[in-house]
């Protein structure tokens, strides 16, 4: 069992910074990689970034790269996401999972936290 909890969530401007936090707990050796979602209010779930914990090796989607970094901190079992450049469309639930292989589809990630709320305004 692995407990992830998220943070960071808050209201910002758009073209400000964020970052979310992902603290990991429980048998977190039995995890390949982390990923991050998000999900805006009357659509799917949808991936954003994924590090795989063996060589930090990251994967981001188009709509976000360039914009957001994924990274890791090994010694507090965290996994971050900084969000530079907020776009209002980046209003969503943003949530940390776990899987055990390297993708980005989201029924491959089977432990999820409690998401966390951003919310860019204009």
């Amino acid at each position: 069992q692995v407990q992830l909890v998220e943070s960071g969530g808050r209201l910002v401007q758009a073209g400000g910074s964020l970052r979310l936090s992902c603290a990991a707990s429980g048998r977190t050796f039995s995890s390949y990689a982390m990923g991050w979602f998000r999900q805006a209010p009357g659509k799917e779930r949808e991936f954003v970034a994924r590090i795989r914990w063996s060589d930090s090796s990251t994967y981001y989607a188009d709509s976000v790269k360039g914009r957001f970094t994924i990274s890791r901190d090994d010694a507090k079992n965290t996994v971050f996401l900084q969000m530079n450049s907020l776009k209002t469309e980046d209003t969503a639930v943003y949530y940390c999972a776990s899987t055990n292989i390297l993708t980005t589809r989201v029924s491959a990630y089977y432990y999820w936290g409690q998401g966390t709320q951003v919310t860019v305004s204009s």
